[in-house]
């Protein structure tokens, strides 16, 4: 009875590291996979390519300016979490905030010009065509799509809610969910800045 109990915990164990690798190798690969190139209009009104922000840590972020809950949320939370880094004394600017809207139609350049005041001085949001936004949308993986609902004048985005980002090469590095709160975040970017002083 003992040796059945032995081998069947063995073969739980084995399970589960198999799992764990098989989420940890298609996480890699995913990531390896996210991103790409992308010229997008500024909230200031120029035109901006993920190239000019070679040298420094993207935080992206893909929502909408009309969103009534999660995207003034997440921003916060960005917002939030370079504000922690700051007033402990460590400089930002290695890391760009940018929000990339899903709903172009609606979030012009003046109307992001207005909504990104609400957040970090350093956020730039970007808009489109919609191709441009499918397009960046598409190499991030970001699922995104218009919702007419009773009741709401307009209509609604559904969408995905992560923070992404993107090393000073462009390339992937991690993710941010809703799950982490603005010190996990600051303290997960700790290493990529150094303190002012």
């Amino acid at each position: 009875m003992k040796v059945i109990r032995i081998v069947a915990w063995a073969a739980v164990a084995a399970v589960a590291i198999f799992m764990l690798a098989q989420k940890f190798s298609s996480s890699k690969d995913v990531g390896a996979a996210l991103g790409g190139e992308f010229t997008l209009t500024a909230h200031t009104g120029e035109r901006m390519s993920n190239t000019d922000f070679r040298g420094k840590y993207m935080l992206i972020y893909f929502g909408y300016s009309f969103c009534p809950d999660v995207c003034p949320l997440e921003l916060a939370k960005m917002t939030r979490a370079l504000q922690l880094l700051e007033d402990e004394g460590y400089d930002t600017t290695p890391l760009q905030p940018l929000f990339i809207t899903v709903d172009p139609e609606r979030d012009t350049v003046e109307a992001l010009n207005d909504y990104v005041t609400d957040f970090h001085p350093r956020l730039i949001a970007l808009t489109g065509t919609m191709e441009e936004i499918t397009d960046v949308a598409q190499k991030y993986r970001v699922y995104f799509k218009k919702r007419v609902q009773e009741g709401v004048d307009g209509y609604l985005m559904d969408h995905q809610s992560f923070i992404f980002v993107m090393g000073p090469d462009g390339e992937y590095q991690s993710l941010f969910s809703a799950r982490d709160n603005p010190e996990d975040m600051a303290n997960a970017l700790k290493p990529v800045v150094k303190r002012a002083n």
